[in-house]
This record gives structure tokens, sequence and C-alpha cells, in this order.
């Protein structure tokens, strides 16, 4: 494949195959110890390709996606699937309770609510133990939480960056409102991380098993949604993106720390990190999300809280099923959002006739933002299926590779399954004229959802 950039942030990248590149660069993989061998990435590629069918998908695809994203793929990784608030979070507040160095946590959203105020409290305590705290959250996603709530943690220590302040009066740079930090990145001691679509919120505080104390819009009783908990080489590129955001909105200047501990094996998983910002010439999660369904060989598995899709992720969705891949996309059958919930389904007629099935989750409000594709290549992050998160946010996705995490991600995603309702185009095209009205107002937005 080629990657063609339009010039300007304002489009998105066009991808265009042209396979015959892919196989003439070999993939190269790092470990704790630094580049592996030619011998050593090929042993390991064919590990994670055997699942007992032919996929093409590490020939065709591993190559361009290393140029694309710039950053490695990493080996010696542990993975951990985590669903949902209270597990995530008990994960979480166990990584900052043993932290002795420096705690970075960056997020879109957070609350002065019983959840916050909990995480709040543990970064206030660590940074009395002397362990470097800063928080980054950003100025639209956290803006009914009070000031007093983020002055109480400055007073006490804890460095505080308000990401591209909505307010005129503080900015640091140009008034840049429309883009936004959609990260949920959380990074101890340079040693674990965590990524996800997990807010730090009151939301979240039951899982998607059970009823919540707080009831999300739209008639769901709580709210679906995945993070992963990530430790080995692979952290030390995380940790990068925190740093170039807490330099880029100039955030306060401290003695730095051991950010970069020496790399240790602590699993088998191979991961790649990739951020992406509105900085950038294109997003570099995009384009790899574009490059593996455009490898798919025989699924496409999607799970994501807010569809909009542009016309070349539509295009590689319904080519992917016209070459006989199930391509399955699990989405929200209610939103807190019904502009993102009516432009998405403006486009289910075209995605239906075109072989996608398409699903919608009933009783949770789902968030979740996963990828799976041919059962051995899997993304969790931040980023959703829209232009916004395409060309205006900064996001964070980890690539998982490899037949066992897949099948984890694989179970995750059949459950959530057996818990939507499929859309036939049958029904589709019954629906009401209230509905393709609503369907027609919203997509005039979508470029900007």
């Amino acid at each position: 494949m080629s990657l063609a950039m339009v010039a300007g942030c304002s489009t998105l990248p066009r991808i265009v195959p042209d396979m015959s590149r892919g196989a003439s660069a070999p993939v190269r993989l790092e470990g704790a110890r630094g580049l592996l061998s030619a011998a050593q990435s090929k042993a390991i590629l064919a590990r994670l390709a055997s699942r007992g069918e032919e996929t093409g998908i590490f020939e065709r695809h591993l190559a361009l996606e290393e140029g694309v994203a710039g950053t490695p793929l990493m080996v010696g990784n542990k993975v951990v699937l985590l669903q949902d608030g209270p597990a995530t979070y008990q994960a979480m507040f166990d990584a900052i309770a043993a932290a002795r160095d420096h705690i970075h946590m960056e997020t879109y959203i957070i609350e002065d609510d019983e959840v916050g105020r909990r995480f709040a409290a543990a970064l206030v305590g660590k940074q009395a133990q002397g362990v470097d705290v800063r928080l980054i959250y950003d100025s639209v996603g956290a803006s009914s939480t009070p000031q007093a709530f983020f002055k109480h943690l400055t007073d006490n220590g804890v460095a505080v960056l308000e990401f591209n302040p909505i307010n005129p009066l503080a900015l640091r740079k140009g008034w840049e409102v429309n883009q936004r930090d959609h990260r949920k990145l959380l990074v101890v001691d340079g040693r674990v991380a965590f990524m996800g679509g997990i807010n730090i919120s009151g939301v979240y505080s039951a899982g998607s098993s059970r009823r919540g104390s707080k009831r999300p819009a739209g008639g769901a009783s709580h709210w679906r949604d995945t993070h992963l908990q990530v430790e080995g080489p692979v952290v030390a590129d995380f940790q990068k993106l925190f740093l170039a955001t807490w330099e880029k909105q100039k955030g306060d200047v401290r003695i730095a720390r051991d950010f970069f501990p020496v790399p240790v094996s602590r699993g088998r998983e191979v991961v790649r990190a990739i951020g992406s910002s509105s900085d950038d010439a294109f997003s570099q999660v995009y384009a790899t999300l574009l490059s593996a369904i455009g490898a798919a060989e025989t699924a496409v598995s999607l799970t994501n809280a807010y569809f909009v899709p542009d016309p070349q992720l539509l295009a590689a969705l319904k080519d992917a099923a016209g070459r006989g891949v199930d391509v399955r996309l699990i989405l929200p059958g209610h939103s807190d959002s019904w502009l993102v919930l009516h432009a998405g389904r403006s486009h289910y007629g075209d995605l239906l006739r075109g072989g996608v099935k398409i699903h919608e989750r009933r009783g949770a409000l789902l968030h979740a933002k996963t990828a799976l594709i041919d059962g051995v290549w899997s993304t969790v992050g931040s980023t959703n299926l829209d232009w916004r998160s395409f060309l205006h946010n900064d996001e964070v996705n980890a690539v998982v590779l490899g037949q066992e995490f897949g099948a984890q991600m694989q179970a995750v995603f059949a459950a959530d399954l057996a818990a939507s309702d499929q859309v036939t185009l049958e029904a589709w095209e019954a629906r009401g004229l209230g509905d393709r009205a609503r369907e027609l107002a919203a997509r005039l937005w979508e470029y900007w959802l």
C-alpha cells in the first residue's frame, strides 16, 4: 500500500491500495534490549500469524503500518483487557498506590463527583509522598468541573494543565477551540500504562452487567466500555505521547524524573502505541485502521460509540464485505448525542446494501472503541469512528497482535453481539419519516461531530 495525503489538516488522508510495496519491506520488532534480529522478528511474526487458517494480514499490512504509525512493534509486553469502570478504576488505583517516582494522567473528562474526588485524593496523597504527579485535562471535556476541583490539586503540589483553554484569557497559543484532547491515558513510573475509552466519571460506577447509580441518556441503565492495562517496553512510547502533549501545551517545567526506566520484558504480547494529534499531517490511527481493514481476509469486527464515517471508511468496509470478509459493526442503540446517533444511522442503508452487518447494543450506553481483524489484529483506544476523532482530536490507541489476545477480544465482541439487535435492510428501509428527517438533519453536521 502507499499513502497519499491531501495538503492541509482539514481533510482526511487518502489510502491508495498498492500491495506490491507491502511484501518488499521486512517487519522488524523491538524488545527490552533493542531491535531484534531479522530471524527473531520472523519467528515471532510466524507464531502470531499461526491460527489454523491462512491470512495475509501480516505480510500485506504490518510493513506499511510501521511506516504510517511512526512507532515500532514492541515485544515482551503484558496486556490486560479491562471492561467497564469498576475493574478499570480498581486497577488504576492499585497502580497509583504503588507509584514511587511519577504519575502522568491525561483525560478528556474528569468530574467533581465521587469517582473524580477519589482520584484527586489518590493523586494528592502520592504528591505528598514525593511522587511527581501531573494531570492534563481537556477544557471542553471538563467544562462542567468547577475550577475549585483543580485548585485543590494545584494547592497540594499536583501539576495541572488545561488543554486548549476555551477561555481566551487563558490561552498559551492560538485559540484552537475545535482541537480537543480526547485521550484517556495513565502512565505510572514509566512501567505501566492504561488507555482506552473510560473517562473519570461516576457514570462508570456500575459495570455493564447491572444497574448503576447514575442513569445515562437514552434509556440505558449503565455504560459499556473497554480499557487496557499494559506493562513492558511499549510503555515508553505511551510516555513519549504524554510528555509531547505536556511540552506542546507549555506545561510547568519540572525537574525530570525517571521517566524512561530500563525496559523489562513482562509478557509475550506484541504491541504498538499509536497517538494522533490535530497538529499531525494525518491521523495515524485512521490510516492504520484503514490499512488493516484493507488487508482483512476473514473478519472485521468493530465496536464503537460514535460512528460517523467518512466516504473512505465507508468504502473500505463495503469493499471488505464485497470480497467475502465478515464485516460486523456493534453500534449504540442509545446515545448521549442524538446528532451523532442519527448522523451515523444515515449511512446504514448504504452499508447494509453493501453487505456490512450492523448490530445495535441494547440496555447499555455503548462507549467502547475497539476493533478486531482476522482474529489476530486488535486495537483498543480513545478513537471513535467519526470525523472529529480523525481530524480534530488528540487520540491514543494500542494495537495488539496475536491470536491469544485476539481470542479475548473475540469473546468480548461475542458477548456484546449477544446483547445487541441486528438491523436488517428490510426493517431499515421501512423506518418512519421522522427518523429519516432526523438523519438528514444530523448528517449536515457530521464533519463537526
